[in-house]
């Protein structure tokens, strides 16, 4: 096992983000690997996690976090192994979805974190989900975007389109990347500031893998785990929320799962919006606002 640790001076100077660093090991077969978190306002008993999705990080949350922390939330905003200031495995072979549920709930529970609200996004949902599911008490609401839990029934074109991309481009641009999937066209400190977490291809092991650790297909080693995931999410009557990017072409009809299927979500105030994959980014204060109508 070989790990990578971004060097500091990547970090210096991003635009809009100057969050105090927050760092935790998460155990990894007798290995540790330092997490990183943002942790504002920690001094709340009313907790917001938001979980970012590939193949970005933290800085995604940049203009949503202050909103939040000065509404009175602690706002803990974890880069997922392999992804912005945490540590980075360089075979992809260690990178599975198991692993990224494992790593991430070492980290909530460590914090010892209940009254939670989750927003999810990409990645951030099929993980999120599946702590949500494990843990249902320890959530207060949930607001999903553009995500979901999928179980093995297949992959729209897009998605299809997105897994040969990501496999196959020669140079995997995380700016260029989340640029394409934001209606809001980033400055070019933007985009390096994604680009930040990765020196060269051999940090990028884990969004390189992303993708093709989905489950679209029945034969996927979680699928089932994400069925029993289901019964649970079905049951769960806290506040929930589906705001989708209207112009997310790849995900956006997941939105029907998280509305029809979870008991929290009947009544609530869903809708598409103005916003590519990368809501945060389109929509930074409706997101925020969102949030905050959960209480």
């Amino acid at each position: 096992m070989k790990i990578l640790r971004t060097p500091e001076p990547r970090f210096e100077n991003l635009k809009d983000y100057n969050f105090e660093p927050h760092y935790f090991d998460v155990q990894y077969e007798g290995e540790a690997l330092r997490m990183h978190y943002v942790d504002e306002n920690p001094s709340s008993d009313e907790v917001v996690l938001l979980l970012h999705g590939e193949p970005s990080w933290s800085y995604l949350y940049r203009h949503i976090i202050p909103i939040l922390a000065q509404a009175g939330k602690r706002v803990i905003a974890p880069d997922l192994i392999g992804f912005g200031k945490s540590d980075k495995l360089a075979e992809r072979s260690d990178y599975s979805y198991a692993n990224h549920i494992n790593w991430t709930t070492q980290l909530v529970e460590h914090l010892n974190l209940s009254n939670m609200i989750l927003f999810a996004q990409d990645w951030g949902g099929l993980i999120g989900l599946r702590i949500l599911a494990a843990n249902p008490e320890k959530f207060s609401g949930l607001v999903v975007s553009n995500s979901g839990l999928p179980v093995g029934i297949g992959a729209t074109e897009g998605f299809n389109q997105w897994l040969n991309f990501s496999q196959t481009v020669e140079n995997f641009d995380s700016g260029k990347i989340v640029y394409q999937g934001s209606m809001k066209k980033l400055d070019e400190a933007e985009m390096a500031a994604y680009n930040a977490p990765f020196p060269d291809e051999s940090f990028k092991a884990g969004p390189r893998v992303f993708p093709t650790l989905v489950p679209i297909t029945n034969e996927h080693p979680q699928v089932q785990e994400n069925i029993e995931a289901w019964e649970v999410l079905k049951n769960f009557d806290k506040p929930t929320i589906a705001i989708f990017g209207e112009y997310d072409f790849s995900f956006r009809e997941q939105d029907k799962y998280i509305i029809e299927k979870i008991a929290g979500a009947k009544g609530m105030n869903h809708r598409r919006i103005e916003a590519g994959h990368f809501s945060q980014e389109n929509q930074p204060e409706l997101i925020a606002e969102t949030i905050l109508s959960i209480d």
